[in-house]
Formats: C-alpha cells, structure tokens, sequence
C-alpha cells in the first residue's frame, strides 16, 4: 500500500489538533500542564502529566490519573493536589491556579520551591488544608490569606520568610493548625495570637522573634500543642499561660528566658510535655507541679535553676523524662523519684546534688538511662538501679560513689557504664558473657581490686574500656583481650598489673593501648604488626625486656610510642624513622646500646628521649667515637676546608642577591628540623620562583625544599626591628608546641625586616577540600573529634594557652594516614604582636590568668568549633551555621542530620551519637560566650564515640 507524503505531517497536526480541543474542553489539566512547564521537575516525577493522543474529550478530566491529582467520585472536578516530596523546584507563579476554584487540599510541601508565595493561592476560597513546608519561599508572608475562610491547616514550617508575623491568620475562624516555625520572622508576637477561636496547634520555633510574650496567648482556650521556642524573647514566662486549660505540649526552650518559673504554670492539669530548656531560669521549680498529674516528658535542663528537687514530684506517676542538668541545684534526690513507676530517663548531672541515691531507684520503674555525673553524690549504687532490665546507660562518673558494682553484675541490658573518679572498691563484677551489646566501659579513677574479669573477651561489641588509675587492681591482662573484634581503646595504666602481654592475634580495630605504670614484664610479642590501626601505644614504666620488635616501628598509623623506664635492649629499629605519622618516640631509662638511627625524625626528638641509656650514641646524644688514621683525618679535613670555603663564598653571593633582606639572617629550629643554618634555608628559597610574590600577613604557603630533601611549607612575614623580639618569643612557643592533631611548625628564618615560617607539608589537602565528599559516620567523628584533641591541648595544655583565633575547615590539614591537624594555630595573635595591636602580656601572661582579650578568643575559638562540628555534619552544605541551629528547635536540627547522614531507625547507635554531636554544636554555638563549655568539657562530651581514641 502506497503511504502519502502528506500523511505523517498531516497525523501529526491533527494529533495536536485533538489534544488542543481535548484541554479547551479540560482546563484544570491545562493548567496543571502550564504549571509543569514552569517549574523544575529534578526526578521526572510528573512523568504521568500527559494527555494521551487520540482521546477525544469525554466530559471527564485527563488530570484525575495523574500522580498527586485528586478529583471527586465523577472525575470532573479536582479537589486536591499533592505535590509533596517530589523533587521539584523553580518559583511558583500562580497564574494557573484561578481554575481551581473547588480545590480543598494543596500540599506542596518537602520540595525546593523558592521566591514569592504566590498571592493567587489566597483566591481558593474553599481550601481547607494549605501545606507549604519545607521549601525555601521567602520574603513577607503576603496579604490577603483572609480570604480562606474555610482554612483549617496552614502549615509553612521550614521557609525562609522574613518580616513581622501575618496578624490577618486570626481572622480565620476555622485555623486549627498554624505552624509559622522555622522562617526568619521577627519582631513580636502580635498580641491579635491570643484571639484564634478553634486554634489547636500554635508552632513559632525557630525564627528570630523578640520583645515580650504576649500574655494574651493565655486565652487560646483550645490550643493543645505550642512551640514558640528558639527565639529571641526577653523577660519572664508569662503566668497567664496557665489558663491555657487544654494545653497538652508546650515547648519554649532556647528562648533567652529569664526569671522564675511561674507557680501558676500547675493549673495546667492536662499537660503531658514541658520543655523550657536553655534559657536563663532561675530560682527554684514550684514544688505546685506535682499537681500536673499528666506530665511525661519534663525538661528544665540548661538553667540557672537553684534549690532542691521537689519531694512532690512523687505525684507525677506518669513521668517518663526529668532533666534537670546543667543547672545550680542542690540538695538530696527524694525517696519520691524512685518510686515514678513510668520513670525511664534521669538526668540530673553538673549540679551540687549531695547524698546518696534513693535506695530504691529502678525497683519500682522501666528506668533506662541514668545520669547523675559531676555532683557531690556518696554512697553506693542503688540495688535495683537495673531491676526492669531496661537500663542501658548509666553514668555516675565525677562523684564521690563508694562501695562496689554487685548492682550492675547481670545487667545485661547496659551498652554503656561511666563511673570514672570516684571511690568505687571491691572486685570488678560484670558478667561480660552476658553483657551482649556492652560498648564503652570506664572504671578508672576508683580503688578496684582483683584484676581484670578473664571473660572480657565475650563482650564483643566493646569499643573502650578503661580501668586506668586503680593502683590496687592488680592481675594481669586476660589471654584474648585483644582479640575483640571493635575494641579501639584499653587503658588499664597505673593498676599494679602484672605477667605478660598477650600475644596481639587479632587487633585490626586497636587505636589506643595505655598500660604505664605498672610491673608488667615479658617482651612485646611480634604479633604487634596486626595492629595496623594502632595510634598510642604507651608501656612506660613497667619491666619490659627483651628488643623492640621492628613490627611496632612499622605500624603505619603509629603516633605516640613510650617505652620509657623498662629493660629494652638490643637497638632502636630503623623503620621508626621512616614513619610519617609518628609525633613522639621516648625510649629513655632502659638498656638500649648502639647508634640511634640517622633518620631526621629519629634525631628530631629530643636528648631527652634516649636519656638513661649509657650505651646508645648518635644524635641528638654524644656522637659514638670512630677510629680514623691520620693520613684520612689530614685528607678529610683538606676536603672539608675547600668545601667550607666553596660553601662560603656561595652562602656569601646568594646572601647579596636575596632581595628585601637587611641585617643578619637568623635560623631558629624547633623538634622535626634538622639544624640547618640561615644561609641553607635561604639557599633552598632562591630555587623557590613565587617565593618573592608570596604576599606579607596573608595566610598564603608556598613550598620550599630543603637541602636535605625535605619539602616544606613556607609562610612569609615583614615586621618592624622593635617587634622582632616578643614576636620571636610567640613564635618559638608556637614551635614548642606540638601534639598529633598540630601541624608542625619546624623553624623559622629571620633578620630585622622579614621572616619565613616553616611548616611541615602535609600530602593529602585540608578540610575545605573534602568536604563535599560523603564520609562514613566513623571518618566524621574521627575528624570531629581530632579537631577537638589539637583545640584541647592549645587552650589547657600550653602555658599560657594559645587561641587558635582562625578555626575554619581550610586550616585543618590530613596528614598521610588522614588524621586531621589544625594549620594556622597562633597565627592571628602573631599578626597582631607583629602590627602592634596587642599588649605584649598577652603572650606571656605569667600570673596565669587571661586577659579578656584572649579570653575572648578561647570562646571564639569553641564557636567556631560549634559551626566546623555543623559543616562536617552536613557535607560543607551549613556554613557558619551557629546562629541558624540555635533558632531552630532541636527535633528540627536532628532530624536534617539524620537525613545528611543517612541514619534510620536501623541505626540507633548512629542516631544516639549523632544527637551527642549536635549536643556539642549547640553547647559551643551559643549566642553567649560564658555559656560555652570549655573546649576540654566538649571533649569529654564527645568521648565514647566510636572513632574516638581516648
């Protein structure tokens, strides 16, 4: 049959034809189609929004079997649409949505539309349910929504409006669900919020309001749920919110509150949660709560609350949650708490609580998480503190417990137990083959004796384990300790342990082994090399014998190794010198003979490393003697002579040429350099093209190599004669200070006008770099916590504390095994002593106290810890965030980290750790300096996360 060549265009204009009368006779699909056509559809979601061809018009509507189009029983009308999770984006217009007129629901919400609301939406008169959250529409929220009458839900959670809360939402009769929370809105509550007539969900967290709480909210006599929290308020808590009789949830934490807590507040019988957490409350809680007899959750944590814990809370048997922590409370824990049947989470830690526990305290509740720690508690561990078998954590640590841990001994429900500095005695009683999910343990700081169990290797998913500084533990370390498939930190020093160390068969999770201190004898077994992710090994002070096996000199992730004060002999092995992670190396006090090797780094470490070892020679100790005849030594020293003067006469020509230097060039080096002399240094800057164009005080490196084949980085300065020496004096304290999570400053070469500081070069980029690379949850902590390790020692142990003062993610450097070191440390402060902006004293501040100066900077130095903590967390995508997760309310927060990080209900320790990191986010990004935690309080806060090393 022969085809027209007419016939294909003609198909397909009658074809277009047909569709076009098919949406003449359509419009809501028309409109829908419009709509498509201006926004950005990243998934192909509305893949379905099409009119198939060769369908006639039918009466009915195409657009009823699309996804997310509801139509009513004749598919004639559309009466919903449901957009929400469907990856769109774009701005949208409104100009399609004048059709809609019987549409009841418009959900668009977890999307990523941006721009203007449209106003248009406000036509749809019959809309009961407008939800938009979880985009990004911005500016004012617009006028005219008074023109919903029937609306019922009005959810814009998540958005970025700005500008004063829309006043016009009162005059909606039929608002049940206002949820305004997480914008940018500011200003004041409007007072107008105390009128809605059916209102039962009032949500406000999260923006950036002020002024006062307006005590008209007190007549929302139908609001069971509000959350105003995570604002900016000033004042005290309205009492009049007591009359709000229905009220079931009332959340205003982080809100900048100050005053007491109104009595008043107990008229509020049907309330089931309480959050007033972080804020400025004080005086004591209202011993009239007990009346709230339907309390669950109740959290006054992160106050300045005083006084006792009311007896009457005995009343509130529905209790599930009390946190009091982080407040200045004081007093006994009454009998009453202990018999809360529903009781299942307490914490009460850093108060001034004295006494002892309630003796009863878990026999009679499902009690599952107990934190008393940093109090002034005596006593013993409550009998029954696990008697429902719930009990997962308890912390008890910083107290002054005694007796033993009989309670604990079939607690097989416990993953984590803290009881560290106290007085705790007796034998260690867990029963490690049944506690089954146990992961983190520490009992150091207490006065246990009878060694550690021998069944500690049936407690498989044990990560720490700390028995540190119980002199009369004794013992010796079981068989197969280190055979535990996750263990990455065991340290029993200072315990009176004795025998041999067990043979290192399986240990490829072992971070940290700390057993100084003790009478431990034997050799270290050759199976050491299995511990390939081994970073401090610390053997000090034992009776150790035999060589040092050369499989620990090769572990290539090795940092810190001292052998100190045993029986070592034989010879310093070689491949410790070829390391390129290890930091500090101390085998002085034993009976080690030969020469030390002739590596830099080896060298590097100090006389006082090798002291105590008459028979070992070699730099940085006296050099081992050698026999030469006169005939070479004459020969020698002639050869020696011509190069000297070469040298010289070269030294002396490329001094002349060095541009921009006037005086005497100077080299200072510090530990990691070898002792090279200005002019070598120089030498290596001359074969350096951009060293020239490296611009003065900008943070900028360029790289130099040194004569011997070292690569550095090289920062440029100019300063001032006058400045030289207290600059100089900075320098060579930041020089001095060295820890695994540092970089190394290595020297510095100066005259009177210009100096070059030399850093270790470090292969694999910084932080900035890498951000937007999806870690695993182990590798963040690990950085986070590295982070936290390198702040730690600049603020508490360098003598005077030395701010970072540039915290940011470009100046933390991987070393070769990945390990986060801080760059830049110090800088800010030596520009300032160089332009003279600072006084002098605060370098040196000798009476031990900082100046507010440099206070100033350790609390700046924790925020931006705070904020480097959220960038981490979400892959770059949060910079500078502090602000923005104070305004958010918590649940928020947790829940985007959640999704950044991929944590689901499947996880529960990555989510309980996650919670723990965000703790510390929020702890150190708070608007108030003194509020902070110190950055060693931080430290511990984030300790027992898995990648932690101690």
């Amino acid at each position: 049959m022969e085809i027209s060549p007419w016939s294909l265009p003609f198909n397909l204009l009658f074809t277009s034809m047909l569709i076009v009368v098919v949406l003449a006779a359509d419009p809501y699909s028309k409109a829908l189609l419009s709509l498509k056509s201006q926004i950005i559809d990243g998934s192909n979601s509305l893949d379905d929004w099409k009119v198939p061809p060769g369908e006639t018009p039918s009466g009915k509507v195409h657009a009823c079997s699309w996804s997310g189009v509801k139509c009513n029983k004749n598919s004639t009308i559309v009466v919903g649409l449901n957009l929400c999770m469907k990856n769109l984006a774009g701005e949208l217009l409104g100009n399609q949505l004048s059709v809609f007129t019987e549409l009841v629901e418009l959900n668009v919400s977890q999307n990523a539309f941006s721009g203007e609301l449209p106003v248009e939406i406000f036509n749809l008169s019959k809309l009961t349910t407008l939800d938009i959250s979880g985009n990004n529409f911005s500016g004012r929220f617009p006028n005219g929504i008074t023109g919903l009458k029937k609306l019922v839900v009005l959810d814009a959670l998540s958005n970025s409006f700005s500008g004063p809360l829309p006043v016009e939402v009162t005059e909606l009769e039929s608002l049940k669900v206002l949820n305004l929370a997480g914008s940018y809105f500011d200003g004041e509550i409007p007072s107008s919020y105390g009128s809605f007539k059916s209102l039962e969900y009032l949500h406000l967290a999260g923006n950036s309001l002020t002024g006062k709480i307006p005590p008209e909210l007190g007549k929302l006599k139908t609001v069971t749920h509000m959350e105003i929290g995570y604002n900016f308020y000033e004042g005290s808590i309205p009492w009049q919110l007591s009359n709000m009789t229905e009220l079931q949830y009332l959340d205003i934490a982080g809100a900048n509150l100050s005053g007491s807590i109104p009595k008043q507040l107990c008229n509020l019988t049907k309330l089931e949660s309480l959050f007033l957490f972080r804020n400025q409350l004080m005086g004591s809680i209202p011993w009239e709560f007990s009346q709230m007899v339907s309390l669950i959750n109740l959290d006054l944590s992160d106050n300045l609350i005083s006084g006792p814990i009311p007896e009457s809370f005995g009343e509130l048997k529905k209790l599930k949650l009390l946190s009091l922590m982080f407040n200045e409370m004081n007093g006994t824990v009454p009998d009453t708490i202990a018999e809360l049947p529903s009781m299942e989470t307490l914490f009460i830690w850093n108060n001034f609580f004295t006494g002892s526990l309630p003796e009863n305290l878990g026999r009679h509740s499902r009690l599952r998480w107990l934190d008393v720690s940093n109090n002034s508690f005596i006593g013993s561990i409550p009998p029954g503190v696990c008697a429902d078998g719930k009990l997962f954590k308890l912390m008890l640590f910083s107290n002054n417990f005694t007796g033993n841990l009989s309670a604990l001994s079939n607690c097989s429900s416990l993953v984590r137990i803290r009881v560290e500095d106290n007085s705790f005695s007796g034998e260690i009683p867990l029963n490690f083959s049944h506690l089954h999910g146990i992961r983190y343990i520490d009992l150091s700081g207490n006065r246990f004796t009878g060694g550690i169990p021998a069944d500690i290797s049936k407690a498989l998913k044990l990560q720490f384990f700390s028995v540190s500084n119980n002199p009369e533990l004794g013992g010796t370390i079981p068989w197969k300790t280190w055979s535990l498939p996750f263990l990455q930190n065991f340290s029993a020093s200072f315990c009176n342990i004795s025998g041999n160390l067990p043979p290192f068969r399986s240990c490829k999770s072992l971070v940290v082994v700390e057993l100084q201190k003790n009478t431990i004898s034997g050799s270290i077994p050759n199976s050491i090399s299995n511990c390939q992710s081994l970073e401090i090994i610390n053997l000090a002070r034992n009776h150790l014998s035999d060589h040092i096996p050369k499989e620990l000199a090769s572990l290539p992730a090795l940092g810190v190794v001292d052998l100190s004060h045993n029986d070592f002999s034989g010879s310093i092995p070689a491949e410790f010198g070829k390391s390129s992670s290890l930091v500090l190396l101390n085998v002085s006090f034993n009976d080690i003979s030969g020469t030390i090797p002739s590596h830099k780094l080896l060298q590097s470490m100090g006389s006082s490393a090798y002291a105590g070892n008459p028979k070992l020679c070699g730099a940085p100790l006296q050099s081992c003697s050698t026999a030469i005849d006169g005939k070479k030594l004459r020969l020698i020293l002639l050869i020696s002579a011509g190069v000297v003067i070469l040298i010289a006469a070269t030294v002396s020509l490329l001094i002349r040429l060095q541009k921009g230097s006037k005086g005497q060039w100077k080299m200072n080096s510090f530990i990691g350099l070898p002792q090279f002399t200005a002019n070598d240094v120089l030498r290596s800057f001359n074969a350096t093209d951009s060293m020239e164009e490296l611009p003065p005080f900008s943070g900028a490196f360029c790289k130099a190599v040194l004569p011997t084949g070292i690569t550095v980085l090289v920062k440029k300065l100019e300063w001032e004669p006058k400045r030289v020496k207290i600059a100089s004096e900075f320098i060579t304290q930041l020089g001095n200070s060295r820890h695994m999570n540092l970089i190394r400053l290595l020297g510095f070469c100066y005259n009177n006008q210009l100096t070059y500081l030399l850093y270790d070069c470090l292969p694999n980029g910084n932080l900035a770099e890498k951000l937007r690379m999806q870690r695993d949850w182990g590798m963040k902590c690990r950085i986070i916590i590295g982070i936290a390790k390198g702040l730690c020692f600049l603020h508490h142990d360098c003598n005077p504390a030395i701010p970072h003062g540039d915290l940011k993610s470009s100046n933390v450097m991987f070393d070769d095994n990945f390990e986060p070191r801080l760059a830049d440390f110090g800088f800010k402060h030596l520009i300032q002593l160089i332009k003279g902006t600072v006084p002098a004293t605060s370098s040196t501040l000798g009476t031990g106290e900082f100046n507010d100066a440099i206070k100033d900077e350790l609390y700046k130095d924790i925020y931006d810890f705070g904020e480097l903590i959220l960038e981490i967390l979400t892959n770059g995508k949060v910079i500078k965030g502090g602000a923005s997760i104070q305004s958010k309310p918590k649940d928020v927060v947790l829940r985007e980290m959640y999704d950044e990080n991929e944590a689901g209900s499947t996880n529960s320790l990555q989510e309980d750790e996650m919670k723990q990191v965000v703790d510390v986010a929020l702890l150190c990004t708070k608007s108030r300096a003194v509020d902070r935690p110190s950055i060693e309080d931080a430290l511990k806060l984030l300790s027992g996360l898995k990648a932690n090393g101690k």
